[in-house]
């Protein structure tokens, strides 16, 4: 199923490398790639200069920021056990936002690199605490009550993103564009250390797989069976929060990846998370890949925000689901 849904992301991948402004085929595409590794390269053509400047960054971000957010969505899933949860619908990626926009006002973005990832961090940690508090009802926690909370905080944080890009101006506003969800601006350096770090955070998440189907059948049974529910809620909290704010910093709010995938994945592979992690992680890739590949071409040459895609066929997907939960 893996190696399935890895042959599956590599061709969309090539898809999306050849696909442009300027048409690339598959042969030329490996004689790039043939020709930059080869020590006897000598010169870099324009086949080279789109493809490793321009294309491969962003349909790398693509994966890594697709996949991040469908494996936090599978996270807030099984932990709020609530198939609805994931982090824009809970107004985490908002909260991110947000913390990204408040050190651009700032001005803490030029001095420091890493600002908008620590603010964008921080401001997704605050709402899951947040959305947290106001779902628990007497210790127990409201997944109704919760998701309502969710999206009524969104509501208040794009308010809130509102009023900076009008009271604030120019610095905020030259980023609005990025807030929607823009892969446009990947660069070799930021996908070269995301990288890593995914594979780092993902690879944890997965070793406490066997925890989260246990928790799946209830804290209760998850506490009998010997599971230290309230340690992997708190650091699987965390990481997802961590995976949210530093997606959001890097590409923008894009919202329904982390709702749809999981829950596709669940109907295709099962409810193991042993197996749906790895598969939501691939599928979420394939997924923004063909999303930023067509909000670049449906308008051509105008782009689309690749938020604003996975917004329009989300949207109706998750009113879909919603009637489909409640009954």
């Amino acid at each position: 199923m893996v190696i399935s849904l890895a042959a599956v992301l590599s061709m969309v991948c090539m898809v999306s490398l050849s696909i442009g402004s300027v048409s690339i085929s598959l042969k030329e595409i490996l004689r790039t790639f043939f020709s930059i590794i080869d020590p006897d390269y000598r010169g870099r053509d324009i086949y080279a200069t789109v493809l490793m400047e321009i294309r491969m960054p962003r349909v790398l971000l693509g994966v890594l920021v697709g996949g991040g957010l469908a494996v936090a969505g599978v996270v807030f899933q099984v932990l709020l056990r609530n198939p609805l949860a994931e982090p824009y619908i809970l107004g985490i990626s908002g909260g991110a936002s947000v913390g990204a926009l408040f050190s651009v006002a700032l001005g803490l973005a030029t001095w420091f690199a890493g600002a908008m990832s620590m603010f964008a961090f921080l401001g997704a940690l605050l709402v899951v605490v947040l959305v947290y508090i106001v779902g628990m009802k007497n210790g127990v926690l409201e997944s109704e009550i919760l998701l309502l909370a969710g999206v009524m905080v969104g509501a208040f944080l794009s308010a809130i993103v509102l009023a900076l890009v009008v009271v604030i101006g120019d610095p905020v506003r030259n980023v609005l564009f990025w807030l929607l969800g823009n892969l446009g601006m990947a660069q070799s350096l930021s996908v070269f250390i995301l990288a890593p770090f995914m594979v780092v955070v993902v690879f944890v998440l997965y070793l406490m797989a066997h925890s989260y189907n246990v928790i799946a059948l209830g804290e209760e049974t998850a506490l009998q069976l010997g599971v230290p529910v309230r340690k992997i809620v708190i650091v699987s909290y965390v990481i997802a929060s961590l995976i949210t704010g530093v997606l959001v910093s890097l590409s923008g709010a894009i919202g329904f990846v982390g709702l749809i995938v999981p829950h596709v994945c669940r109907k295709l592979f099962g409810p193991d998370h042993r197996v749906l992690i790895p598969a939501s992680f691939l599928v979420g890739g394939i997924v923004l890949v063909l999303a930023d590949l067509l909000a670049r071409v449906i308008l051509a040459p105008v782009e689309l925000p690749v938020g604003a895609v996975t917004a329009v066929i989300g949207a109706p997907l998750f009113i879909l689901l919603l009637k489909t939960e409640r009954g």
